[in-house]
């Protein structure tokens, strides 16, 4: 899933990385605004936010929302980096950056155990997830070449437009590389949306320690394909003793 690069890398792939990563975003984003009243997978919102804060006046929290918008950049300058510098063909070079949003995400939702002793505030947190998205969505665009991005919906839907638009000039005779691009969308939009319903159900039941759910998420898209290469050879290595 993660592991296939260039043009080794399928629609299958791209797919399957679409899907979870749009669930952990969705999960993320209605979360976390639960948790910090923050948007914390996208940045749009808050750059209008700076700009009315900067006219009014209000520096400290013009200065806290610059601190956000830095710390997305901070992410996905971070995970562009590393994968450049490791070589986006070697083995598992991107599990580093899902490690790190692994971490963050576990120290999220551990928060509920220790706020007693370290008061964290929600502006901390938000900040922490913030990096967290912006590793993702850089991570994915990357690997995927830019045909997918999961933090937020704006250019997905501007593209599912452009496809409709497309779709609707060849009299809905499509081609594989079209349906691909309406199925990947939509998909993405879907699963969005769903992780967003499912944050905000598991938020209100379980406070912080919902947040183990994307972690979960997160550590399966890490150890996907070194599970399914071992479950390979396991099973080729049983069929060929069965055979002699």
């Amino acid at each position: 899933m993660i592991r296939h690069t260039g043009q080794r890398r399928t629609y299958q792939h791209n797919l399957k990385l679409a899907i979870l990563l749009s669930l952990t975003a969705g999960f993320v984003n209605a979360a976390g605004l639960l948790a910090c009243a923050v948007l914390t997978t996208n940045v749009t919102g808050h750059a209008a936010l700076l700009a009315i804060d900067l006219e009014a006046g209000n520096m400290d929290v013009a200065f806290t929302i610059l601190q956000w918008l830095l710390l997305f950049l901070a992410g996905a300058t971070f995970s562009s980096w590393y994968i450049g510098w490791m070589g986006k063909y070697k083995r598992y070079v991107y599990t580093v950056p899902l490690l790190i949003e692994f971490s963050i995400l576990c120290l999220v939702a551990t928060h509920g155990w220790w706020e007693k002793e370290i008061v964290v505030s929600p502006a901390s947190i938000a900040s922490g997830l913030l990096f967290a998205m912006g590793m993702q969505n850089a991570l994915v665009t990357v690997i995927s070449r830019a045909v997918v991005r999961t933090t937020h919906l704006t250019g997905i839907l501007t593209d599912l437009g452009i496809a409709l638009a497309e779709t609707v000039h060849r009299k809905f005779k499509l081609n594989k590389s079209l349906k691909e691009q309406l199925v990947l969308r939509v998909n993405i939009i879907l699963f969005f949306l769903a992780g967003g319903i499912a944050g905000a159900f598991f938020f209100r039941l379980w406070a912080y320690e919902s947040f183990f759910i994307p972690s979960g998420i997160i550590v399966t898209i890490t150890f996907y394909d070194a599970f399914k290469m071992r479950y390979r050879q396991a099973t080729h290595r049983l069929f060929s003793k069965t055979a002699q």
